[in-house]
């Protein structure tokens, strides 16, 4: 009989080090790959996670990219649209693809179970999660029990000699895209204009660019204030930073789900 074949969609975060820990624990090192789609705009300090973390876990890290090694803001720029919470083609080109064409050349649907980093509050997301990575078999392990926050996942990554990514710390939910992932709310890009400003003018520089070429009200973020959804430019933001700290919506964290996005490509 073959060897089923274990593949973790490692993204850099605690979740899928916990995932990939539990799928160890239960299949081995031998059958277990860790597969990490590089989206060219991660923090540095994830690169330092992924390898600690590997080396802890006593496994390499296969790592895929796009063919042309292009950033979120260049596939944005390519595909004649602005990211946002809705939609965000960064997920789809630079996540989903790169792990569907590696599994198309090294894995058989028949007998390889993918694995995501969905957590215990997640298990609604699980069905949409199957139906986008069939044929392969999907499957999220840390939906079931016995249930861990992730706070009980930091403590575990330490108790094991393993310093928590930076983002985590600075107060980011996720360890993705060096902290401004276009699907997380203002109270992320409030966070990275403060810790990463050079980060937040660049997405304010590219944002403006798209609505000059496209000539379109268009934006990453949504201002819902009055009942009504307009769009809220990070220029838009960043002025109300400066003004108005108190008027912000702070509790918008958003999200990033790249491995997990259910949306249309």
């Amino acid at each position: 009989m073959t060897a089923r074949e274990h593949v973790v969609m490692w993204s850099g975060g605690i979740t899928s080090w916990a995932t990939a820990r539990i799928v160890i624990e239960r299949h081995g090192r031998a059958d277990t790959t860790l597969l990490f789609a590089d989206t060219n705009a991660e923090d540095e300090d994830l690169h330092r996670w992924n390898r600690d973390a590997t080396a802890q876990l006593g496994m390499d890290l296969v790592r895929v990219a796009d063919p042309a090694e292009r950033d979120p803001w260049q596939v944005f720029e390519d595909k004649r649209w602005i990211g946002n919470t809705r939609v965000a083609q960064c997920s789809h080109v630079l996540k989903q693809e790169p792990c569907r064409t590696w599994l198309e050349a090294n894995c058989d649907p028949a007998n390889t179970v993918v694995y995501v980093g969905l957590d215990w509050s997640e298990p609604h997301r699980l069905p949409g999660v199957i139906s986008k990575w069939a044929p392969w078999t999907a499957q999220a392990p840390l939906t079931e029990p016995p249930y861990r926050d992730k706070d009980q996942w930091f403590a575990l990554a330490r108790s094991v000699g393993l310093v928590i990514p930076r983002l985590y710390p600075l107060g980011f939910a996720h360890n993705n895209c060096g902290g401004a992932c276009v699907k997380g709310g203002q109270a992320q890009w409030v966070r990275l204009l403060k810790v990463f400003p050079e980060r937040f003018a660049r997405a304010e520089a590219f944002e403006q660019k798209m609505r000059s070429r496209l000539g379109k009200d268009v934006s990453i973020l949504r201002d819902r204030n009055g009942g009504t959804t307009t769009a809220l430019t990070l220029a838009a933001l960043r002025a109300r930073v400066e003004a108005e700290p108190d008027q912000l919506d702070l509790f918008d964290e958003g999200g990033c789900g790249c491995f997990t996005d259910t949306e249309a490509a």
